[in-house]
């Protein structure tokens, strides 16, 4: 709701209502002032996103890493957002060279905080999982959250705007009237940013801590421009965002000035969140089945033809209402791809680069929408004045000149963005879903390795001995087919081919390390041995298909108690290697290996020894 207050109707007040008083050439420039000042603030802020979103990265409090940042920047920003929606007391009139100068400080104050909140707040999509699948019925949770606001703001604004309005000014409303459409906004703003504060739970996780912190302003850009697959998804949604924001804002002056039917806006709207809502419903169902590449070129072509709807809909009503709903339905279903591909990215990065970004990535999604609104603001603003639709004007004043500069801008420049972002998209963004499951799948192999074992009371308590978690033939790590475990840089250990699906703890300690897929488990024991078991080889690809877990993070547990259940049957329909791979991660730490029994021995979870582990001198007792 906030943003589209932002990006469409903030704009709307100021080209029809703020400046009104003076000569029409004069309004008309004050108007390109004051657009082109919100364009400048916003593409300058672009460089300060990374910065906010590193800033987020590095922040350790105990209400948590994102929620302060959401609760103070919503509380801010709508403070200002409702200020900005009044003329500051008559300055506009009185000294409107001093209404810019402090309009402009307002406005950058507002942009930092907002991009805090946004950032952080679409910043707990991969904090709270690291399963595409899970992340995509998160983010379609939010996102029906959204879409609903966004909806909403677009049904309310003109009839809130008339009804609190003591003139209603041809369908425009007044000042008042406006006034009373930004309190509603910056209320909404107030307690949805408290809600988030109070009704959340960030989750930690072991895989999720930095290896370094990412500072300075060399180091900040270079992370990102190294992120190859971030880039490529953000030059695509930095030049489809310019396209949607150009058409979005010009929208409501469409339905004003063309159709002379202001609140006609509100019926489309409201038929808008409908739609919207169903296409959101049903995201993760639509990847699932045709995986998000062809949803994005899908959406793309849905919207080019809304355009071309558009384009020759004239003052039809109904085919006016067609057109838009094919052009804004798919935005939701992009957004959701688009925000799916960065997230995947921060693991792309952890794995290239060998440490986590979780906002410094997730900033360049607001980052880009803020580019696309920026130009989009300064952009319509010229429009507005170009096809003579300022302060008095109506539908019957606009000439048929002022209609086709008015219809070019609005329907043929945002298509060439539209077929360039597509073009880019479909050439240069590789980080499918699949792939994004092989990054996790090795990230996974990572874990535990900078564990440290804990001194022992004994000498005899320095020699630790592993059972096998799982019923099975016992198998030579160095001969399974992973590569990966095969050469022994995950860690030291065995495997065993399965002949049942139950995975016993093999030790007392404590669950550190789950993953999302539940293919996987990492526990460490009380003397810090860093215990990976591994179910198959690729399922990670099998989203959790087939496997049950028993435990919860930060549990103990006891030796021969349940952790994972898993369906042998699932794995082997699936195409995948059933081989389970128990490793010490932390290995380095250890001394000697040695184990019982040989290669292809029949062995029964928890009542055979497999492995000993002998601690380094210096974590012994003697």
């Amino acid at each position: 709701m906030f943003y589209g207050a932002l990006s469409t109707y903030l704009i709307m007040f100021v080209t029809t209502h703020l400046f009104s008083a003076g000569s029409k050439a004069q309004d008309n420039r004050m108007i390109s002032y004051i657009t082109l000042i919100i364009m400048g603030l916003r593409l300058v802020e672009l460089f300060i996103d990374p910065f906010i979103g590193n800033w987020i990265d590095r922040t350790k409090t105990r209400f948590g890493q994102f929620k302060p940042w959401v609760v103070v920047g919503g509380t801010v920003t709508s403070i200002i957002i409702l200020i900005l929606f009044t003329d500051l007391g008559g300055l506009n009139y009185t000294h409107p060279f001093l209404y810019l100068f402090i309009f402009a400080i307002l406005y950058i104050t507002m942009d930092i905080f907002y991009s805090f909140k946004d950032v952080a707040f679409w910043s707990m999509i991969p904090a709270l999982s690291f399963s595409s699948k899970e992340r995509e019925r998160t983010a379609s949770s939010a996102r029906v959250g959204s879409t609903l606001g966004g909806g909403l703001v677009g049904v309310i604004v003109m009839p809130l705007v008339l009804f609190f309005s003591l003139n209603k000014a041809g369908g425009t409303g007044d000042s008042r009237g406006w006034f009373a459409f930004g309190l509603m906004v910056a209320i909404v703003g107030i307690v949805t940013a408290w809600i988030v504060g109070f009704g959340t739970h960030e989750v930690q996780s072991d895989l999720r801590k930095n290896k370094e912190n990412t500072v300075g302003i060399k180091k900040i850009f270079s992370t990102l421009a190294k992120n190859d697959q971030l880039m490529w998804i953000a030059l695509t949604y930095g030049i489809y965002a310019i396209g949607i924001n150009i058409l979005n804002s010009l929208v409501l002056y469409c339905f004003t000035f063309i159709l002379g039917k202001s609140t006609s806006f509100s019926i489309f709207q409201m038929i808008n969140i409908v739609i919207s809502l169903i296409s959101v419903s049903i995201f993760p169902k639509l990847v699932d089945k045709f995986n998000r590449r062809r949803v994005f070129a899908t959406c793309i072509g849905i919207m080019l033809a809304g355009i071309v709807v558009f384009a020759l809909a004239g003052r039809s009503l109904i085919l006016v209402l067609l057109a838009a709903e094919m052009f804004q339905v798919p935005q939701a279903v992009i957004f959701l791809v688009v925000l799916m591909i960065i997230s995947d990215s921060v693991e792309y990065g952890q794995l290239k680069l060998g440490h986590r970004d979780e906002s410094l990535t997730l900033s360049l999604r607001p980052l880009l929408d803020k580019f696309g609104g920026a130009v989009s603001n300064g952009v319509v603003g010229q429009i507005a004045v170009m096809a003579g639709m300022t302060s008095g004007a109506t539908a019957a004043s606009i000439t048929a000149a002022g209609q086709f500069k008015f219809k070019i801008m609005m329907f043929a420049v945002p298509a060439v963005f539209l077929i360039i972002a597509l073009t880019i998209f479909w050439k240069k963004s590789t980080l499918t879903e699949k792939k994004h499951a092989e990054i996790v799948d090795e990230l996974e192999k990572t874990w535990g390795k900078k564990i440290k074992p804990q001194a022992v009371a004994s000498v005899e308590e320095s020699v630790i001995s592993v059972p096998s978690p799982v019923s099975g033939q016992l198998i030579d790590l160095n001969d399974v087919s992973d590569p990966t475990f095969a050469s022994g840089k995950v860690g030291k250990g065995f495997a065993i081919k399965p002949t049942d699906g139950k995975v016993l703890a093999p030790f007392d300690g404590t669950i550190k390390q789950i993953f999302n897929t539940r293919h996987a488990v990492g526990l460490v024991d009380k003397n810090g041995v860093a215990l990976l078991i591994h179910i198959g080889f690729g399922t990670v690809a099998m989203r959790g298909t087939g496997f049950v877990s028993y435990i919860s993070q930060g549990q103990k547990v006891k030796k021969g108690d349940e952790l994972i259940e898993f369906w042998d049957p699932a794995i082997k329909k699936a195409g995948f290697d059933d081989t389970v791979v128990v490793v010490v991660t932390n290995y380095k730490h250890f001394g000697d290996f040695k184990f019982s029994l040989d290669p292809g021995t029949s062995v029964v979870s928890n009542e055979q020894n497999i492995m000993d582990i002998t601690l380094n001198s210096e974590n012994k007792g003697e």
